[in-house]
């Protein structure tokens, strides 16, 4: 269990301050609702405000986008090099639909454009498309795609091409046809709305073009496609995406902030085209994404294991529970009633909670020093020895908080309303949820979890409408929904995490076979991680990463570990996954996770 706060003394200043903004309307014994500071997506763009321009700014705001445009089945095989050339074909032939599109749209916003540098610049991302298309010809000539031209265009990329032509002519939400606009600022603003639903796609082919170009292996001979890899990844194509960037930044500085809302719609909606156009490329060959693409449901169980502190959530729920205590704890001048659990003063809450913070920050760091050996290899039964000695050591340090009382006294609904207030990781919930409604999935979703409190957990799922996840934490001791500073203690280091874990598949009936996740971000987690036929890692733990590259497990970023492992897919064979590999995959995002299992 992380006690009180993560083992990183800086941190702990800031979370106690977040932590008493958060809930300072538990003063009141949170008779009102609590105070909550802005979502961190928000907060992140009045930061980004002030330094990126608004391209930038919205490239930022729909990361999620891109990393579901990067996680389809056509991209990721066009990554390996084992897309079907029957496939390429097809894409080509739609991607020239859409690029004579991409021309004419260029062609309608340097009309439109009434600044005399804007036109020469719109003109020459014109002539660049165009090159664009002539290296469509030289696909078809050299790699004999007959009939790519001929094929006739699918609905993802009507659906596109409409679009982005209708934006193209004005044909935006409160905004006149072109043969009506009459001012010059009228013709300008709508040059500023083709930019806005075009900038998007230039600016994720130059990304994937790079993310792709990155992970060329020379070792492995000529990648089939890296004459399309290279194109999209090349200064000329870089430069393209830079200037169509700084020219709708350019156009957009005179707009209101009504019309600067509707470039990011028509941004973000050209950004969930790309996928839907990725998407619609017929991949037939077997593929490692989206995970459930070879999932069978009448023969696989998928189960789906998640930590929570830290990993679900922003802040850790210790920190949480200990601000709930203090904040509702009785000042040493306040008289107590005779038939309440008596408590400690608020100040003397926040003195204890700070001692047993402070000693079990050194003496984790003293235990993690400990446990770490001299030599790198991969030697799971010596790693489950090792963290037996933590899993001592949390088990004491749980022990000192319970005998502290520093629990005691708390009220159940505090404590509901501070889960339905949590604040959780982005794109966190939006997984479960998804989960959740999959009927035929036949998904299994299990939280284990250090966290003291069981219920914390619930609520923070249930405000989400996920009230079907089984939780398996730790629990409070209630009198008439007050604890009593008793933890009834179920989950509390590695190895009850482990033996959790294990017990779950041991339940599961033998009528299909597991296919099983966990998704972590400690130390704590690090077993699971590695028993799991898949084990993900969110976040930059340093203690995780010191204690398990020690004992000779690897860590690879999620994307160019599925690209290695789809050129296994070779003649026909699906992708295949099993635990005690020693590789962990990593992650930056929930948004990852999310395109890898589920897909868009």
């Amino acid at each position: 269990m992380r006690i009180l706060f993560p083992p990183n003394p800086i941190k702990t200043p800031t979370l106690f301050n977040s932590l008493r903004l958060r809930f300072n309307s538990l003063r009141s014994h949170c008779a009102n609702s609590m105070a909550v500071p802005p979502p961190k997506s928000a907060m992140a763009s009045a930061v980004v405000d002030n330094e990126v321009g608004l391209a930038r700014r919205f490239w930022i705001k729909f990361k999620r986008e891109s990393i579901f445009a990067m996680y389809t089945p056509f991209t990721l095989c066009l990554a390996a090099g084992n897309l079907k050339i029957e496939t390429f074909r097809d894409y080509i032939a739609q991607d020239v639909h859409f690029l004579k599109a991409f021309a004419h749209a260029y062609e309608l916003a340097e009309d439109c454009a009434d600044d005399d540098d804007a036109k020469p610049v719109i003109s020459e991302l014109r002539r660049a498309v165009l090159q664009e298309l002539k290296m469509h010809d030289s696909f078809v000539k050299e790699w004999g795609l007959q009939g790519a031209k001929e094929t006739p265009i699918n609905s993802a990329a009507v659906k596109y091409t409409d679009f982005l032509l209708a934006t193209a002519s004005g044909k935006v939400e409160g905004v006149k046809g072109p043969g009506k606009l009459a001012t010059p600022f009228e013709r300008t603003k709508v040059a500023a709305y083709t930019l806005g639903a075009m900038t998007p796609c230039m600016r994720l082919y130059a990304f994937l073009g790079k993310e792709f170009k990155a992970l060329l292996d020379p070792s492995e001979g000529s990648h089939p496609y890296l004459k399309w890899i290279d194109s999209y990844s090349s200064k000329s194509f870089q430069a393209s995406a830079v200037q169509i960037e700084e020219l709708l930044d350019k156009l957009s500085v005179s707009l209101t902030g009504e019309e600067l809302d509707i470039i990011e719609k028509l941004y973000h909606q050209a950004m969930k085209l790309e996928i839907e156009f990725f998407s619609a490329q017929s991949v037939v060959q077997p593929t490692v994404v989206p995970l459930i693409r070879e999932h069978n449901p009448a023969e696989d169980r998928l189960m789906i294991f998640s930590d929570f502190d830290l990993t679900c959530t922003v802040v850790d729920s210790s920190a949480i529970l200990a601000e709930i205590a203090i904040v509702t704890a009785p000042k040493s001048d306040q008289h107590q009633p005779e038939n309440q659990i008596a408590r400690m003063s608020s100040a003397d809450l926040r003195n204890t909670w700070g001692l047993l913070s402070r000693q079990y920050t050194e003496e984790y760091e003293q235990c993690i020093e400990s446990i770490v050996p001299t030599e790198k290899v991969f030697d799971y039964e010596n790693l489950l020895k090792a963290l037996e000695k933590l899993s001592d050591f949390e088990r004491k340090a749980n022990n000192r908080v319970t005998k502290s009382e520093v629990l005691k006294g708390l009220n159940l609904e505090d404590i509901k309303r501070a889960g339905e207030r949590l604040i959780l990781q982005d794109g966190c919930i939006n997984f479960f949820q998804k989960i959740a409604k999959s009927e035929n999935l036949n998904a299994n979703v299990h939280v284990l979890s250090y966290c003291w409190c069981g219920d914390l957990i619930r609520s923070a799922f249930s405000s989400g409408g996920l009230n079907e996840l089984d939780v398996h934490a730790n629990e409070f001791t209630f009198e008439e929904s007050i604890s009593t500073g008793d933890i009834v203690k179920k989950v509390e280091s590695p190895i009850d995490k482990v033996k959790s874990f294990k017990d779950i598949l041991k339940n599961c009936s033998n009528d299909r076979k597991n296919l099983t996740v966990y998704i972590g971000d400690s130390v704590g987690d690090l077993l699971c991680l590695l028993e799991a036929d898949i084990g993900i890692v969110i976040g930059s733990s340093s203690s995780l990463r010191r204690v398990a590259t020690q004992f000779g497990v690897s860590f690879v970023p999620l994307f160019p570990g599925l690209v290695k492992k789809q050129k296994e897919c070779t003649d026909g064979r699906s992708p295949s996954w099993k635990g005690l590999t020693g590789i962990l995959y990593t992650v930056n995002s929930w948004a990852e996770i999310h395109a890898f299992i589920l897909g868009c």
